[in-house]
């Protein structure tokens, strides 16, 4: 499995994440719900909110030391892609940020191409 890590974009403060998931686009989104569904118990402090707008897209907002982040879950064809906007100030959290992103998301795919979902 091929990820990108998080990086900030030129632009501004984006992080984008990207996971290739070698699975159908169905399969690829109930392990994106799976993982999120996860994030939600395990960091309930942060309040992880998913809102599916589209069968492949999904808005997200996670709220840590009283900012709001935002941003989106792409599900395309070969990818699971998440992107947030984080304010400067939240930089430092950054590296727990890519940690749990990655770990969740890998187990879930990882389960998903075993057949484990449930």
């Amino acid at each position: 499995m091929s990820i990108d890590r998080f990086f900030l974009l030129p632009q501004g403060h984006i992080m984008k994440h990207t996971v290739d998931h070698g699975l159908s686009k169905d399969i690829a989104k109930q392990a994106t719900q799976k993982a999120f569904e996860s994030y939600q118990q395990k960091l309930s402090d942060y309040d992880p909110q998913a809102d599916w707008v589209e069968d492949d897209h999904a808005e997200v907002t996670f709220s840590v030391k009283g900012y709001t982040l935002e941003g989106t879950i792409e599900l395309t064809d070969e990818n699971i892609v998440l992107q947030l906007d984080i304010p400067m100030l939240l930089k430092p959290f950054k590296n727990k940020a890519v940690s749990v992103v990655e770990d969740e998301i890998d187990e879930w795919v990882e389960k998903a191409r075993q057949g484990e979902l449930d």
